[in-house]
C-alpha cells in the first residue's frame, strides 16, 4: 500500500513541477520543457536489443552498435581529412567528405564565430575530431573557408565556415551518413559549412509540387513555416507532421510518466528525435499537447502529450509512413496525441 502511494506522489510532483501537456503559456520556445527523470536512462536497455533498428536500416544498427564505437573511431582520429570534396547523399543532401569519401559533421553545440569546440570526453570517442593538418579543397569547396582551431588537449581540428569537423564513429563505408540529425544537433556538412540537410529541403520546397507528398497523403492544407501540423493519411486517418511533412513517431519502449528513453545509441541511427518547436507554429494541435524534453544529450527533442516523438530514416519522403508498428512498438501520432492503432 505505501508503494503504491509512493508511485503515485512521484507522478503528481512530476504532473507539478514540470507541467507536461498541462501548460500553455508563452516561455522562451513557447513549448513545456520537462527533464526526464532517471537521467533519460533507457527502459530494460532497448536501444541494445534492437528495438529502434530492425527492419528498414537493421544494417546501420549491425554495423553501429555500442560495441563498435571505439573501433570507429579509433579509424576516424588516427587519418587527415586530405583533399575534401562533395559528394550527394540522397537523403541529406550535398554532403563535405574526407579524401575516403566518409561524411563529415558539424555539432549545433559548437561556435563558429569565434570557432570552439565544445565535444570533448566521450563525445569525442563517437564524434572524432577531424586534424586539420594536410586538408585542402577540391572543387565545390571554397579554400578560404578551410581553417583550424586549437583544441582542449592542443591539438588543431579542422574547421569549414569557422565549424569544427566531426566524422561519426558508426559511418562505416563511404557514401554513408548514419550521423545526420542525431540528438537533433549534428548534422552533415554542406560545402559552405552549413547544414546539408538544410539546403536540401529548402530545395525540394522551392521546386515541390502536391505529387511529390507520397503517395499515402492527400488534403494537407499546411501554412509556410508551420513546423508542426496534421495531414490526412489515406490508411491512417489524421497524424501529425513536422515542417516537412515527415511523419512523427512514438516509441512504446519509451515512458512518459516517469520520463525516460528508450531509444539510444543505435536506436537514433534508424529513428531521429524531432527537434522542440515554437507553438505559435503549430496547426491542428491543441497547444497544451505540445511540449519538448532534454535528451541526454542536452538536446530538446519534442514531445506531444508527454511522448518524445521521432521521424523514421525509412520514409524517404513526404508523407510516407512506413515506419507505423514498425516491430509493434512505433505508431503515427494523432492530432489529439494519441498512438494511431496497429491495425489501422
Amino acid at each position: 500500500m505505501r508503494r503504491i502511494s509512493s508511485v503515485g506522489s512521484v507522478a503528481a510532483v512530476l504532473l507539478l513541477a514540470a507541467g507536461c501537456g498541462s501548460s500553455d503559456n508563452g516561455a522562451a520556445r513557447n513549448a513545456n520543457s520537462v527533464q526526464p527523470a532517471g537521467a533519460g536512462k533507457a527502459l530494460g536497455g532497448a536501444y541494445d536489443t534492437g528495438y529502434g533498428a530492425g527492419g528498414y536500416g537493421a544494417g546501420a544498427a549491425g554495423s553501429g552498435s555500442g560495441s563498435d564505437v571505439g573501433s570507429g573511431s579509433d579509424s576516424g582520429k588516427a587519418g587527415s581529412a586530405g583533399q575534401l570534396s562533395v559528394r550527394d547523399i540522397a537523403s541529406v543532401g550535398s554532403v563535405v567528405t574526407d579524401s575516403a569519401g566518409m561524411a563529415l559533421y558539424r555539432f549545433d553545440k559548437d561556435t563558429p564565430q569565434p570557432p570552439k569546440s565544445n565535444c570533448e570526453g566521450d563525445c569525442a570517442t563517437t564524434w572524432p575530431a577531424v586534424p586539420a593538418e594536410d586538408a585542402s579543397a577540391a572543387t565545390g569547396i571554397d579554400a578560404a573557408l578551410i581553417g583550424s582551431v586549437a583544441r582542449a588537449d592542443g591539438s588543431k581540428q579542422l574547421t569549414l565556415g569557422g565549424w569544427p569537423v566531426y566524422r561519426y564513429a558508426k559511418d562505416t563505408k563511404a557514401g554513408e551518413a548514419k550521423g545526420e540529425g542525431v540528438g537533433g544537433t549534428w548534422h552533415a556538412l554542406a560545402p559552405d559549412g552549413k547544414k546539408a540537410i538544410d539546403k536540401k529541403q529548402k530545395a525540394d520546397g522551392n521546386t515541390g509540387t502536391g505529387t511529390e507528398m507520397g503517395a499515402g497523403m492527400g488534403g494537407m492544407d499546411m501554412k509556410s513555416g508551420a513546423e508542426l501540423s496534421v495531414a490526412d493519411n489515406e490508411k491512417l486517418g489524421k497524424i501529425l507532421v513536422d515542417g516537412q511533412w515527415r511523419t512523427l513517431y512514438r516509441f512504446d519502449k519509451d515512458s512518459a510518466w516517469p520520463m525516460k528513453f528508450g531509444c539510444l545509441g543505435a536506436c537514433l541511427d534508424t529513428w531521429k528525435p524531432a527537434p522542440a518547436v515554437d507553438k505559435a507554429k503549430a496547426e491542428g494541435i491543441s497547444g497544451k499537447l505540445v511540449g519538448s524534453v532534454k535528451r541526454p544529450d542536452g538536446s530538446e527533442q519534442l514531445t506531444i502529450d508527454c511522448w518524445p516523438v521521432y521521424t523514421f530514416t525509412g520514409d524517404t519522403a513526404p508523407g510516407q509512413a512506413n515506419g507505423h508498428n514498425k516491430q509493434g512498438l512505433w505508431f503515427a501520432v494523432t492530432a489529439e496525441g494519441k498512438k494511431v492503432p496497429p491495425t489501422a
